[in-house]
């Protein structure tokens, strides 16, 4: 397969203005783009002068079609078949113990979303997998197996879906499903929807099996932990999102990592315990997308960036369940 070329305004980065300038990568810095995809962001962190990228992603693809890439970035560029989470489990098995900025931008990659194959979208027909390793649980695998009150958790938690439960009820009647145009139609069934609604109804529940198959939420919470660890002082952490519950893991991350929410001991509830000195800075205002790129790429009208530079305190113990 061939790499997705740099111009294919299908496959614009996000915000990458915006995230260059939070960046601000400087000749000689060492960068990780976490979210590698089409490869987008580590063009314009190569471009602005980096000596060196290592550009990570768990989808097989999006590593093949990047080694062209590779070879133009002459030695620059190491592209890392990992979940970021494991970035600096990953860096150190290269000898890397610091970087100079992390980019992440979370969530589907368009790529994923344009090939039927792969089965994350239902604007056309195809398996319902939505794995964005290609392997191990699929979509398929919880509507066909989850209990009702588990698909409607999902279809809740992840997705915001309002009526989850009725649609849970519809999916476990509908069994088996194997089809990406066979979901769509039974969500679109239990909702009643009217074809020239703006949104269609299924995008909710679609969301939601994705965000479970591949643990998105665990993923993330993980690799801003991993962040924490690999990120020079100075660095800087940048994350474009496009999830209200990826949204508020962030904010909180960066809120308690920033001095600004002091934790609670679990063993005194209700007592503020001594926390460790901060490791960010106060985060920036968070960044959206303008009229003007949402026109161009229509993706962008849900992303929110937001970033912060690293202090040189030491990095948190990692709590269980803790940001």
């Amino acid at each position: 397969m061939n790499a997705a070329p740099a111009h294919d305004p299908r496959h614009a980065p996000v915000l990458l203005a915006e995230v260059m300038s939070a960046l601000a990568v400087a000749p000689g810095e060492t960068h990780v783009d976490g979210t590698f995809g089409a490869g987008g962001y580590t063009r314009a962190i190569l471009a602005a002068g980096a000596a060196h990228v290592l550009a990570f992603d768990r989808d097989p693809d999006a590593i093949a079609e990047g080694r062209p890439l590779v070879e133009e970035a002459g030695g620059r560029l190491v592209l890392v078949p990992e979940r970021f989470s494991r970035m600096a489990e990953a860096l150190a098995e290269r000898g890397i113990d610091s970087v100079d900025g992390v980019a992440l931008d979370i969530g589907v990659s368009s790529m994923q979303l344009d090939r039927p194959e792969r089965g994350f979208s239902f604007a056309e027909d195809g398996p319902l997998s939505m794995s964005m390793e290609q392997s191990g649980r699929t979509a398929a695998d919880i509507v066909n197996e989850a209990d009702e009150a588990e698909i409607a958790d999902i279809l809740y938690l992840f997705g915001e879906e309002r009526q989850s439960r009725r649609v849970a009820r519809a999916i476990v009647a509908a069994r088996p499903i194997t089809r990406t145009a066979e979901l769509a139609a039974i969500v679109r069934r239990a909702l009643g929807h009217r074809p020239h609604e703006k949104k269609d109804p299924a995008t909710r529940t679609f969301q939601a099996l994705r965000i479970a198959v591949n643990r998105e939420l665990e993923e993330l919470e993980q690799g801003l932990a991993a962040a924490e660890r690999v990120l020079k002082p100075g660095g800087r952490l940048c994350v474009v999102n496009f999830h209200s519950g990826e949204d508020r893991l962030l904010k909180r991350f960066l809120r308690t990592r920033s001095g600004g929410d002091p934790a609670v001991s679990r063993h005194l509830p209700g007592a503020a315990r001594t926390t460790p000195p901060p490791t960010f800075d106060a985060p920036a205002k968070a960044v959206r997308a303008s009229e003007a790129e949402v026109t161009r790429n229509p993706r962008s009208r849900s992303a929110t960036l937001r970033w912060a530079r690293r202090t040189a305190a030491s990095p948190w113990p990692v709590e269980r369940g803790a940001p």
